[in-house]
């Protein structure tokens, strides 16, 4: 074969290697989300992904805060889910988001314990002795410890509570305090807590809305998931009745157009 022949085949390898390279990365997405989702957001991943199954779709679940955090140093998710909008809404602000800032559901807050019957418990029975230690998730960035920290001042139970406190590094890392018997009882996430796994060991206690902030959740498609049509797809999927009803399941409420614009949760529990 010629030189010029052998330099034809070798540059349309190259090309061919680079055209598969694309359309394998198009099929790739790597989503950010905050822990409350790990069963949720899963199943619609699996769901998903029966219906596609050439696409790859990679989940790291965390702190919103710390993702938060993560984007603005330039880590590469394409999609991030945040149990608080605020997150998101600041990173659209810095020019981080593709996307408009799209509020997806409202969190609750609830009472667990794996040792005790958290459905006759409240706020006021962590006082209790025999309640060693609770568990929360850390304020600093994390919106269910924040909102915890709000209901007990709320109260007035923070100064008195806070000795036993314990922090998780986000709401997941909360639940497994408790489930390990790190802490008699936490407050964590109701689409946690409803999870089979978790609501075979114990039940909860919905905390009262009004003694908190909302939990009202965005996401957004990342700068960086400007390019990425996997992340289009995905995100348009998210507004089916299938995907409303997993959340449902799961203890979220969904937000309506109001929730959208004032931020306001939608419940009355």
């Amino acid at each position: 074969m010629s030189t010029v022949k052998t330099l034809r085949w070798v540059l349309a390898l190259v090309m061919v290697s680079s055209l598969g390279q694309a359309v394998a990365a198009e099929g790739q997405l790597t989503i950010a989300a905050a822990s409350d989702l790990k069963f949720a957001l899963s199943e619609i991943v699996d769901n998903f992904t029966q219906q596609n199954p050439s696409d790859q779709i990679d989940i790291v679940y965390g702190s919103s805060g710390k993702f938060r955090t993560q984007i603005e140093q330039g880590a590469p998710y394409d999609i991030y889910f945040s149990a608080d909008i605020a997150y998101p809404r600041a990173l659209a602000a810095k020019g981080l988001a593709a996307s408009e800032v799209m509020p997806y559901a409202i969190g609750r807050l609830v009472l667990w314990s794996a040792t005790l019957d958290a459905t006759k418990l409240t706020l006021a029975s962590l006082t209790d002795a025999r309640v060693r230690h609770i568990a929360i998730a850390n304020p600093s960035h994390a919106p269910y410890g924040q909102r915890a920290s709000e209901a007990l001042h709320a109260l007035g139970l923070w100064e008195q509570l806070e000795p036993k406190l314990v922090y998780g590094d986000n709401i997941a890392h909360t639940a497994q305090l408790v489930q390990s018997g790190n802490a008699e009882a936490g407050l964590i996430a109701l689409s946690l807590a409803i999870n089979p796994v978790l609501s075979e060991q114990g039940g909860y206690w919905l905390i009262p809305s009004d003694l908190h902030d909302p939990l009202l959740q965005g996401y957004i498609i990342t700068s960086h998931g400007r390019n990425n049509e996997l992340a289009k797809r995905f995100v348009a999927c998210l507004q089916t009745e299938a995907v409303r009803a997993v959340m449902a399941r799961y203890g979220f409420t969904l937000p309506d157009a109001a929730a959208t614009q004032t931020g306001s949760p939608l419940d009355s529990q």
